[in-house]
Formats: C-alpha cells, structure tokens, sequence
C-alpha cells in the first residue's frame, strides 16, 4: 500500500501538497451501517477520512465508529495518523462471541 511520499509524479497524481487520494476499507457491522466495504476518498489525515465517512454514511456509522479500532496499512492508528497517497484505511468494529472461559 502506500509508502509516504509520492516520488513519481504520474497521469493520476495530484498537485504536490494536495491530499492524497486513499482506501477506506470497511468491515462486518460498519460494512452494513455504511452499505459498501470500499470507497476511495480524498483525505490527509485519518480523522478527515473518518469525518467524511460520517457524514456520509450518518448516525449508523457513526455508532459504530465510536467501538471501532482504526488501522492504516496493517497498522493501528490515531485520528492525527498523516496519510499518503494509496494508503489503505482499514475500520475494524469488535467482533462478538467466542468462548467463555
């Protein structure tokens, strides 16, 4: 997925400094709240790509965001995680059940 700077510049790049272009990967009950798994936005930060998922998708998935965890590239990130062009956002509600101990 993504690796921080873009260092070539191709038909699709955007200006430099712009914000990236990234995968919003959606899982199990935030799938269902948002009605689709994948959407690519434009976003420099997770918090804006959240943000922009809110407001999108409404209440629905905004309660399921607030039990979420958050990961970018296979790894856990924070609202001020800095993205980069073809990063891959992955949001990861609690999964229920398993066995009791």
């Amino acid at each position: 997925m993504g690796s921080g700077a873009n260092s070539q510049v191709g038909a699709g790049a955007r200006p430099a400094g712009g914000p990236p272009t990234i995968v919003l990967r959606l899982f199990a009950s935030a799938r269902q709240a948002a009605g689709t798994g994948r959407v690519e936005m434009v976003a420099a930060t997770v918090g804006e790509a959240l943000g922009a998922a809110e407001a999108r998708y409404g209440d629905p998935f905004t309660r399921v965001l607030r039990t979420s965890k958050v990961w970018v590239n296979g790894v856990e990130a924070l609202p001020t995680t800095v993205l980069a062009e073809d990063d891959e956002v992955a949001v990861l509600p609690p999964v229920s059940g398993g066995v009791a101990g």
